[in-house]
């Protein structure tokens, strides 16, 4: 196993895992690319052939090993990994972001960037602590959608603030007083979650404009991904109407 990890949040580079991810990776940020490994069981075909071809416009290079998948993902249906180096980021002042507050789940975390690139809110402010974008658990659950988002981190949501000020903000709560369904954003909004237990705390209901997503008593809340989801598309719905 030597030459190999296991990811750790400390390292300078992290690993998308199976070759949907990877492909995202290749045409997104073909710059951070180190290598793709190919497990054995990957079949020759059109797949493969299209893989080589897009490493080599990328000019990343191509390790055929079982390896590193012993070690990063044991999951049988995963026959190729990308490497990539890290990557800073920073948000756009003029467009609208969705704001974590203290994610804990990567799960979770790539979910909502997954549905948020969807919506067209590619831009994403973390507050920590808070789960690691890199993770390969969140790069996966993004689908790739990572490496089409911008980032950035911060230690408190007031330092966000003092950064990222004039714009309307939506702090999504279970005690809020405005409902989703009167919810008419501008042109540049802030969505605001908390964290998959506890929420946001009750401070928030003095930022912005507090929203609760309105449900049947038959559940106390709704997840995380879900309610951000629900969000995302109910602040956007008028750019996407057909």
């Amino acid at each position: 196993m030597a030459g190999y990890k296991r990811y750790h949040k400390e390292d300078n580079i992290s690993y998308a895992l199976g070759i949907t991810v990877t492909f995202e990776l290749l045409l997104s940020k073909p710059e951070y690319v180190n290598k793709v490994y190919v497990h054995s069981a990957m079949k020759k075909g059109d797949t493969l052939s299209k893989l080589e071809s897009v490493c080599k416009d990328a000019k990343a290079d191509i390790v055929y090993t079982d390896k590193i998948f012993n070690i990063l993902s044991k999951k049988e249906n995963c026959y190729v990994i990308g490497e990539f180096r890290k990557f800073e980021s920073g948000l756009n002042d003029d467009r609208s972001h969705i704001v974590l507050v203290n994610p804990s789940d990567a799960g979770n975390m790539g979910t909502i960037l997954r549905s948020a690139l969807g919506f067209g809110l590619d831009q994403i402010a973390v507050i920590r602590e808070a789960a690691d974008i890199f993770n390969p658990k969140v790069v996966r659950a993004s689908m790739g959608a990572v490496f089409s988002s911008e980032y950035e981190y911060f230690d408190s949501f007031n330092e966000y603030l003092v950064k990222y000020s004039n714009r309307e903000l939506y702090p999504f709560m279970l005690n809020a007083r405005t409902s989703l369904h009167d919810l008419k954003p501008g042109r540049k909004f802030s969505l605001i979650f908390g964290n998959e237990a506890r929420g946001l705390p009750d401070e928030f209901l003095s930022v912005g404009t507090s929203v609760i997503i309105p449900h049947s008593a038959g559940i106390d809340s709704l997840n995380l991904p879900i309610a951000a989801s629900i969000a995302m598309y109910e602040a956007t719905k008028a750019e996407f109407k057909i």
